[in-house]
C-alpha cells in the first residue's frame, strides 16, 4: 500500500501529539495541562488557549475529524495525564468498571450512538468514570477511533462495543447453555 504525504503528515502528528503529551505530564507542566483541560465540555476547537499547545497537530488544511481528534484527546489527557497504558481500545477500558454500577452501560451505549458533534459531551463523562477508577487507557487508539468517529461504516463503534460485550459471558448465556435453552 502506496501510502500519500497527507497519510503520513497524519500519522507524524498522531504519534507526535501522543509523545507530546506525555512529554508535558513527565514534566508535569501543570500550566500547559491546565490549559487543555479547559477544552473539557467545549467543541474540539472552542477553546482557544488549547491552539499554542496542540494547534501545530491540527494540521493546516481544514479536515474537522483530525482537528476533533486533536483537541478532544488532548483536553482528555490533560485532565487524566497519569492514566495507565492500556493495549485495547476504550471498549476494553470501559468493561473494566461495568460490574460497578449499573448505569455503565447505558452510558455506554449513549457514547456508543453519539454523534460526533456531542463525541465530547459523551467521553467527557465516561473518562471522568475511568479516572475515578484508575482504569488504563490507550491514548494512540483514542485518537484514531476518534478521528475516525463518522465513518460511514461505524467501524469504531462496532470495534468498541465488541471489546465490552463481545468475550464478556453474562448469566443469562451461561444459565442458557447449562439448561439447553440454546437452539443452534
Amino acid at each position: 500500500m502506496i501510502e500519500t504525504a497527507a497519510q503520513t503528515n497524519e500519522q507524524k502528528h498522531e504519534s507526535g501529539l501522543i509523545a507530546y503529551l506525555h512529554g508535558l505530564a513527565k514534566r508535569k507542566d501543570r500550566a500547559a495541562l491546565a490549559h487543555l483541560r479547559r477544552g473539557l465540555g467545549k467543541k474540539p476547537g472552542d477553546a482557544m488557549e488549547m491552539y499554542p499547545y496542540v494547534g501545530r497537530f491540527a494540521g493546516e488544511r481544514s479536515n474537522e475529524a483530525h482537528e476533533r481528534a486533536v483537541f478532544l484527546t488532548a483536553a482528555l489527557f490533560a485532565d487524566y495525564p497519569d492514566a495507565p497504558q492500556n493495549a485495547g481500545d476504550l471498549g476494553s477500558s470501559v468493561k473494566q468498571i461495568a460490574e460497578k454500577s449499573d448505569s455503565i452501560e447505558r452510558r455506554f451505549v449513549a457514547l456508543l450512538d453519539a454523534d460526533a458533534k456531542d463525541l465530547h459531551y459523551y467521553l467527557r463523562q465516561m473518562f471522568g468514570l475511568l479516572k475515578g477508577n484508575s482504569v488504563p487507557v490507550n491514548w494512540d487508539r483514542l485518537f484514531k477511533d476518534v478521528r475516525n468517529w463518522s465513518h460511514d461504516d461505524r467501524f469504531v463503534q462496532r470495534n468498541w462495543a465488541r471489546s465490552f460485550w463481545g468475550s464478556r459471558e453474562t448469566k443469562e448465556n451461561n444459565d442458557s447453555e447449562t439448561t439447553g435453552g440454546i437452539e443452534q
